[in-house]
């Protein structure tokens, strides 16, 4: 099946009960038992499970090419859940320019439960080699990354990390899995912040995992249970709606964001550009070789933090607002907002400068989206 094809056929999203084309919104909290125990589909308690999250999670296994998928309440409750499969003691190696949002969740949070992080540059497998100790149970990374679009080989780090019996846990937002299947490449785990691309229409927040170990999945699964983070029955449906389009949405992205790029590359007041659309980009042939597309996330540098507030305040169809992925451009100037909890030494450290700019391209039309930006990198000359 191909990859739109399976976007609309994924899963099981026909209601078994009426057949109904599309999975209704089960608003319900509870399920009447035929007896003591006798359930009726297996459903007692919709924190448990619930007909509409079901249908989303057999979505998100087929799409991921797994077995197993799980529906959570954000992209953090997702990574939170996936991190509670650790003990107290265990060690994490976590690529260094991490989510913010990850980042602050892991050393503010989890790291007062006894668990270790260590922040390495994954773009070179070795420097993962080089951290790993007995104690280490588990590699986290980003490919591309959030917000310079750093390319992590998927391949090597999980056959590295099989080599040391440690899971390897993959973000895939930025590509999701029309562009970008982990799973096939080797890895454990796949987690999404589906609020951004699968959703798709700023309209729903929700996190997703998908895998293919039977064992591993009772593991997240009584975790979820346990720990009651879960998609309501709405957000559910919003979700499977918005996947049905992502192949048609990112095929626009993507054409916007590879004209957005040829701009920037040109224009005087730009400094550095980062996509993995750049022959030039760090470990472009490994993103290559284990991705079908490139993401609609561009970022690039003016000369201070100055120049990018005033730029992204003189575009007219870009949004400024956090969060990616959906069908209207935004603009961000990360250190200032989405990467603002990561302390500032470590974002120099990274290479996030002050005046870098975040794009996450939509589905607008493509000269509109190049000349508005370009009329806002212009107007910097004058002022």
């Amino acid at each position: 099946m191909n990859k739109k094809t399976l976007l609309i056929h994924g899963g099981k999203t026909t209601d078994p009960y009426t057949g109904a084309v599309t999975t209704p919104i089960y608003q319900t909290s509870t399920y009447e038992q035929d007896g003591i125990g006798s359930l009726r589909q297996g459903y007692e308690y919709s924190r448990t499970a619930n007909p509409t999250r079901t249908a989303l999670e057999s979505v998100i296994a087929d799409l991921e090419h797994g077995k197993h998928g799980f529906a959570f309440g954000s992209g953090i409750a997702a990574i939170s859940a996936v991190i509670m499969l650790l003990d107290q003691g265990d060690h994490v190696i976590v690529g260094s320019d991490v989510y913010g949002g990850t980042y602050r969740a892991m050393t503010k949070v989890f790291e007062r439960y006894g668990i270790s992080f260590d922040f390495v540059n994954t773009t070179d497998v070795q420097n993962i080699a080089n951290k790993i100790q007995p104690q280490t149970k588990m590699v986290f990374i980003e490919t591309p990354s959030n917000p310079l679009l750093r390319i992590t080989d998927i391949r090597a780090v999980s056959e590295l990390a099989r080599k040391h019996d440690l899971l390897t846990v993959v973000d895939n937002t930025f590509m999701t899995p029309y562009f970008q299947t982990p799973l096939t490449l080797g890895a454990d785990i796949v987690v999404h912040s589906a609020t951004k691309y699968l959703g798709g229409h700023s309209d729903v927040v929700a996190g997703l995992v998908a895998v293919s170990d039977d064992a591993l999945a009772e593991r997240i699964g009584f975790i979820q249970n346990s720990t009651g983070g879960v998609l309501g029955p709405q957000d559910s449906y919003l979700l499977i709606r918005g996947i049905k389009t992502l192949g048609l949405r990112l095929d626009q992205i993507e054409k916007n964001a590879l004209a957005v790029v040829s701009m920037l590359e040109e224009h005087p007041n730009v400094l550095n550009v980062y996509h993995p659309s750049q022959k030039d980009h760090l470990n472009y042939e490994i993103h290559q070789a284990q991705s079908e597309g490139t993401p609609g996330v561009v970022s690039f540098e003016v000369a201070d933090v100055e120049q990018a507030k005033e730029l992204v305040t003189d575009t007219r169809y870009f949004t400024l607002a956090e969060s990616l992925g959906a069908v209207e451009s935004l603009i961000s100037v990360p250190s200032l907002m989405t990467h603002a909890s990561i302390p500032a030494d470590i974002r120099a450290k990274e290479g996030i400068a002050d005046g870098l700019v975040r794009l996450s391209l939509g589905i607008e039309d493509t000269e509109d989206l190049v000349a508005d930006l370009k009329q806002a990198l212009d107007a910097l000359t004058t002022k």
